[in-house]
């Protein structure tokens, strides 16, 4: 009864997918211009691992295919950056040479630093310091010790001026810390208004330098709609996780926001921008275990909090203040299959279609699997965030946020599975179509759906588009469950524990092998276009 039932809905859904043909006359079609938001920014693990080759010629990918300008990443002040020695006599000498190694190949790339400032070196964190992560990072607060850190984040900014100039780092971006509303084992051994002390410091040390440079926080973890995050530190003990059929009908709010903005408020401290992690989720570190590990929201969600994002800034003293979303992905779990998989893809375009215009940047995290919170990943594909994994082959994420880039600039239509844009300097058209199937309305697609996830249904795409130049022509470009979706390879190929070079060097080519057709507008200037489009499969129709 239950096969038969959804065999019906996916049958009414594609007879109404049927009646809503899109006939589109680009000469009528009013141009709205928009920003690609993102390809703003991407996020790196953390510093030290931008030392490596490979993980800098995986941004040169993913700058060259992606368009982002700007990169964040974790721990730029830890040990292993070599940052910060205090001698015997009491003297502090601070060392840039790793940090600089960095930012030069990042400026060299075209791209810049998006700079979160974190976490503590020893000589600045507490005595005994608790450690997180494999790289154990220092996240323990000393409350004596916040003229030194005022003190280095000081020095820091005007190191950089020093050597890149200030009319560069004057396009830069500070961010004070990551995720400190989670307390130890999370992000941050201290309470919030220590945090907010530690902004307090940061700011004014980075304000000192030039007061353009632009400084901003609090860069929290996903939204909640309970009480655990009210106090000084997280009580677990208030955690009200829902069921999926309420999920979705609650008021999510982001956490420590409003708190911040009045604090800053009456201390007259700068914000220049307002950050957080909007994802999807009801918890906010990797949910193994616990009661919120099934807790997903929609794929809307996103929508919902830049809405309340920007509601919360209207009413406080920083209107004015942009909005940076520094994480976002389909979960936090660095060990999610569902990131290797194809379902990415379409959440990744359809949440950023949904919310142009609504927000600054929108940073994936991350863009490469070269990133080690957990330690490396025991196989190759793992379920780690990123966009290319540790041997350089691309996953279907990349390939939204390669689609996504390729869009002009002048929205001309967006119904979805549909966008249609023009680039408004060569007037060359660009659509996407996409499908993100009903089915996953309710919910985000995790690990629990990697078994079932293609069970959804197709979409039909009954497109025309008119008004164009006769015999221009168009690549159709598909990804799909059988092109581009590399990890299909690899379970073809028998998932190899340890790929042989030759293996290595097919699923690199397989991995861009999307399938590409070509089309003639005809003479009386229209291009029709129908097709089946699969569950998860992503359509780029570009103008040569």
């Amino acid at each position: 009864m239950k096969k038969k039932m959804m065999m019906a809905l996916v049958c009414a859904l594609s007879a109404v997918a049927d009646l809503q043909a899109q006939r589109l006359d680009v000469r009528s079609l009013q141009a709205e211009p928009f920003e690609h938001y993102w390809s703003f920014a991407t996020c790196g693990g953390r510093v030290n691992e931008a030392l490596r080759a490979g993980w800098q010629e995986q941004l040169q990918v993913v700058r060259e295919e992606c368009g982002f300008r700007y990169v964040r990443m974790h721990d730029l002040f830890n040990d292993d950056m070599f940052v910060y020695f205090e001698k015997p006599d009491g003297r502090v000498v601070y060392n840039w040479q790793y940090v600089d190694e960095v930012y030069d190949r990042l400026l060299d790339k075209g791209m810049r630093p998006f700079v979160e400032l974190s976490f503590f070196p020893t000589g600045i964190a507490a005595k005994d310091s608790k450690t997180q992560m494999w790289y154990r990072n220092q996240v323990t607060v000393d409350r004596n010790n916040f003229g030194k850190w005022h003190d280095l984040i000081r020095a820091f900014t005007q190191h950089v001026v020093d050597r890149y100039g200030l009319e560069e780092v004057r396009q830069w971006y500070f961010e004070v810390w990551n995720e400190p509303n989670l307390y130890y084992p999370g992000f941050f051994d201290g309470t919030k208004s220590d945090y907010f002390r530690l902004y307090k410091e940061a700011a004014r040390a980075i304000k000192s330098v030039d007061a353009s440079l632009r400084v901003g926080g609090p860069a929290t973890s996903n939204f909640v709609t309970d009480t655990r995050f009210d106090g000084e530190t997280y009580d677990k003990n208030k955690s009200v996780f829902y069921p999926q059929d309420q999920i979705n009908r609650q008021q999510w709010k982001g956490v420590w926001i409003e708190d911040f903005l009045n604090y800053c408020a009456q201390e007259s401290l700068p914000v220049d921008f307002i950050s957080t992690h909007p994802y999807p989720t009801d918890y906010a570190l990797d949910p193994e275990t616990g009661r919120g590990k099934d807790a997903i929201r929609y794929v809307h969600s996103l929508h919902d909090d830049i809405t309340w994002l920007q509601g919360t800034l209207a009413k406080s003293k920083y209107p004015d203040a942009e909005i940076h979303l520094t994480e976002w992905s389909t979960s936090p779990n660095s060990r999610d299959v569902m990131h290797d998989l194809l379902p990415p893809a379409a959440y990744i375009i359809k949440g950023s279609l949904d919310c142009i215009g609504m927000a600054h940047s929108l940073m994936y995290w991350t863009f490469t699997d070269i990133f080690e919170e957990k330690g490396g990943g025991e196989e190759i594909f793992h379920g780690g965030f990123g966009l290319i994994n540790f041997q350089g082959i691309v996953k279907p994420s990349f390939h939204a946020f390669r689609m996504l880039n390729a869009l002009g600039n002048e929205k001309l239509y967006y119904d979805e599975p549909l966008f249609v844009s023009r680039d408004s300097q060569t007037g060359r058209l660009t659509a996407l179509a996409f499908n993100y199937p009903v089915e996953f309305e309710s919910h985000v697609p995790a690990a629990r759906d990697a078994g079932t996830f293609m069970q959804a249904s197709s979409r039909p795409l009954d497109l025309q588009l008119q008004g164009l130049t006769p015999g221009a022509v168009f690549e159709i470009e598909t990804l799909d469950h059988q092109h581009g979706n590399v990890y299909e390879d690899y379970v073809r190929m028998g998932r190899p524990h340890s790929p042989t070079r030759e293996q290595t060097a097919a699923l690199k080519r397989l991995a861009w092998a999307t399938q590409k057709e070509y089309v003639t507008v005809g003479a009386d200037g229209t291009l029709t276009l129908r097709r089946e489009l699969t569950p998860w499969s992503c359509v780029l129709i570009r103008e040569l």
